[in-house]
């Protein structure tokens, strides 16, 4: 289990981005050397936990539980062969591309340790426009939805250096079963899940626990 690429973008001006700004980071190249991840700050004042990397739109991106996005170099493999054309690593605005671990089964609040540092798995990446005119693929949003393979956000729990080739260590795993593939569902075609992603207690992204506790809420008055 290691990782392949650490990759970072810089801001490009684009017309189909909802960034108040016109740019978008989602075109994320390799960096040659180890790049420093660090906790941004909240959602709406931080940024991407990754040094040098670019988070346009502060209302849907970055922050402590977006601070670094993994995706596996197999399921960019998968797309390869859907789509029918290559796929480096960072094409899909990933920071870390992984290979050996599935990250779609890693539980919300597993620790792994990479390079220096140790970073918590802590919510899921939700497909947006901005993502489907990137890669200039009519439906692909419900395309990549009903995969339900989007890869995880990660919070930084101790700061450090990752350098391409790290191995990942899994340093914890809690003791339930709400993985980042459970997480995804219920956050979009499966709204009935959410209330099992409250066993995560609170390693689970504040959003995501707001979104369980209303469902919760209505389906207890309607019955």
């Amino acid at each position: 289990m290691r990782v392949l690429a650490v990759n970072v973008g810089r801001p490009k001006a684009v017309e189909y981005t909802d960034a108040p700004s016109g740019t978008t980071g989602i075109d994320k190249r390799p960096a040659d050397g180890p790049v420093r991840v660090a906790d941004p700050g909240p959602k709406g004042q931080g940024a991407s936990g990754v040094a040098g990397d670019a988070v346009c739109d502060l209302r849907h991106h970055g922050g402590t539980h977006q601070a670094v996005y993994a995706f596996a170099r197999e399921d960019l493999d998968y797309w390869q062969g859907e789509l029918g054309r290559p796929l480096a690593d960072g094409a899909f605005g990933e920071n870390l591309t992984t290979c050996g671990i599935d990250v779609n089964a890693a539980l919300i609040g597993e620790r792994w340790r990479i390079g220096s540092a140790v970073l918590e798995v802590a919510s899921v990446r939700i497909p947006c426009r901005t993502f489907a005119s990137w890669l200039g693929e009519r439906g692909w949003v419900r395309r990549f939805t009903r995969r339900a393979a989007p890869g995880p956000y990660l919070r930084v729990v101790e700061p450090g250096e990752i350098s391409p080739g790290d191995a990942i260590e899994v340093v914890h795993r809690p003791d339930h079963e709400v993985t980042v593939e459970l997480t995804f569902r219920a956050s979009t075609l499966q709204r009935e899940l959410l209330p099992r992603t409250l066993a995560a207690g609170e390693a689970l992204d504040p959003e995501v626990r707001e979104a369980a506790l209303t469902y919760v809420a209505k389906t207890t008055r309607s019955a």
